[in-house]
């Protein structure tokens, strides 16, 4: 199962398009009683011999395939080059109007990378650190911004951030949440809902039909929409904690685990840039 939504199809590394996990199952005997398996026989995507699904995975016949160490290398590469542009931005650019626009300029440029490797069938690791690079840029001035009025802001953003993400890992190892195909449709339809609505809103901004930033407001409202988002970004971490789950069962290609990585990067990116903003919120109504 893949979103149309080339923001959202970026998860997955099935080669027939699905979403792996969603259309088969990497595990032996996760169809046993999952009432969402619809074939408890599947294909294995990856399978070179056509091992089917309800035996236990085969081992890789060679060793070029993902593993958890793969997955944290890259994250590693991917989220440290976001941290360096992030600590140079921060640095070497003043809180200016100039620098607010390079800001803006090196987010527009980040968006269109991560479209570019949204649509591409493989992995790009070059897409995907400068992605990263310029996500850094963009993060480390709006950072600064967020300093220069609420002292601290970012560093607790930062630690809401892991927060979040340690809270998701758990519940989801923990298999209180079972990511299954309804599952993702059904929050991937709020996910894009939500951004509909906000591009909405950032219309009525723009042309004065809404005031003091709409449904984004410093106010109870804004911080309602901030907790949204935040949610939504857990949700998102599922997804790519399955991802990430069934690519190393399947024996995913090694240079998937850069797919992988560019889902947890995009996923925390996003769950810090609106827990700074709910930090502020928080910070103004004191």
């Amino acid at each position: 199962m893949r979103s149309s939504n080339p923001v959202f199809s970026r998860r997955g590394f099935s080669r027939d398009n699905g979403y792996a996990g969603f259309n088969t199952a990497p595990q032996a005997g996760y169809a046993q009683g999952n009432p969402y398996a619809q074939n408890p026989y599947a294909q294995n995507p990856y399978a070179q011999g056509g091992v089917q699904y309800g035996a236990p995975p085969q081992a890789p016949v060679t060793t070029d395939r993902m593993t958890m160490d793969d997955v944290v290398v890259r994250s590693a590469l991917t989220l440290g080059t976001v941290a360096v542009g992030a600590v140079l931005a921060w640095a070497l650019l003043p809180v200016t109007a100039t620098s607010y626009g390079l800001a803006v300029g090196s987010a527009i440029v980040a968006f269109v990378l991560a479209m570019i490797q949204s649509f591409k069938r493989t992995p790009s690791p070059a897409l995907i650190l400068g992605y990263a690079a310029f996500e850094g840029v963009f993060l480390g001035v709006i950072s600064e911004m967020y300093n220069s009025r609420w002292s601290g802001a970012p560093f607790q953003a930062v630690l809401g951030t892991m927060a979040v993400s340690a809270a998701t890992l758990l519940v989801y190892k923990a298999g209180w949440i079972r990511v299954t195909a309804r599952y993702a449709r059904i929050g991937i339809a709020i996910a894009m809902a939500f951004m509909v609505v906000m591009a909405v809103n950032l219309l009525l901004v723009a042309f004065g039909v809404a005031e003091n930033g709409g449904l984004r407001s410093f106010g109870p409202l804004g911080a309602l929409v901030g907790i949204i988002a935040i949610l939504l970004g857990a949700f998102f971490l599922t997804l790519d904690f399955k991802q990430i789950e069934d690519g190393i069962a399947y024996g995913a290609p090694r240079n998937e685990s850069w797919l992988a990585a560019f889902g947890l990067t995009m996923t925390l990116v996003w769950i810090y840039v609106e827990m700074l903003r709910l930090v502020a919120i928080f910070t103004s109504n004191d």
